[in-house]
């Protein structure tokens, strides 16, 4: 069982989530960040992924994240990830941009989705204050969303209970 984690960042927040992960999991490879993905055909390589964004570019419709995620989306969509689980976890700030909350997860949701995978790691809404996300599936949010801004005190519980879910829900993790 191979699983890879990937990040971008711009303020070193999604790295720092990505590294808090890594050391709940075992067997998984060290994160990586998506600046210094030369071949998106590596995500083929892994049983499963987990993936991490930042929301940026708040209410905007498309490139959401402002980060590397924004320019592979289609490629990410173009590969065949069948039979691959993906997680996706986001940062964003629930008390300021509360209408916006995590909206970036959403975007790597579809394209991973599109491509194939299999998503996992969903979280219940309920135990979270915002008013509106892009990233709500139903009542769940379609990854772990977590904010360093206004809830940085909840993110370590948060990461502790999607990391047991997603040994739940990914087989040899």
């Amino acid at each position: 069982m191979t699983v890879g984690i990937y990040f971008a960042t711009t303020t070193g927040k999604t790295e720092d989530i990505a590294e808090r992960i890594h050391g709940l999991l075992d067997g998984v490879d060290n994160p990586k960040d998506m600046s210094d993905v030369d071949d998106l055909s590596e995500f083929c390589n892994h049983d499963a992924i987990i993936c991490g964004i930042p929301t940026w570019n708040t209410g905007a419709d498309s490139e959401r994240s402002g980060t590397a995620w924004d320019s592979i989306l289609d490629e990410i969509g173009e590969l065949d990830l069948s039979g691959k689980k993906v997680a996706i976890f986001g940062l964003g700030d629930s008390s300021t941009y509360t209408e916006n909350y995590c909206d970036a997860m959403e975007e790597l949701h579809r394209y991973f989705q599109q491509a194939g995978a299999t998503m996992v790691g969903y979280v219940d809404s309920t135990e979270y204050t915002f008013d509106e996300s892009k990233s709500m599936v139903g009542d769940s949010f379609c990854g772990l969303p977590l904010d360093e801004d206004s809830e940085s005190d909840m993110t370590d519980s948060r990461i502790s209970e999607w990391a047991n879910q997603l040994k739940r829900e990914i087989p040899g993790l």
